[in-house]
């Protein structure tokens, strides 16, 4: 994959993202429905990341993005495997 932290990161804060993360999920982790008060911007980097939002149900693999608006109602989940992602958030 042609990515790198540090270039995710300065592209998101030059797009008005603040807090850029790297994120390391165990399997099957499940985060229970909830709603930010923020964007979110997410680049899969290894496994499988289950979003849904709003009863919607996404799937994204290693170098594949997922957004998040505010205020919507958002369920995250892992694979098997687990993931890693790197993740960022707009006010």
């Amino acid at each position: 994959m042609d990515h790198n932290f540090e270039q995710f990161a300065a592209d998101l804060k030059a797009h008005g993202f603040d807090e850029v993360l790297a994120r390391d999920w165990a399997p099957l982790t499940v985060v229970a429905t909830h709603v930010h008060s923020f964007a979110a911007k997410a680049l899969v980097v290894r496994g499988e990341m289950w979003l849904t939002i709003a009863s919607t149900l996404s799937t994204s693999l290693p170098a594949e993005h997922l957004n998040s608006p505010p205020a919507h109602p958002t369920r995250n989940a892992t694979a098997p495997k687990g993931a890693t992602y790197w993740v960022g958030r707009r006010q």
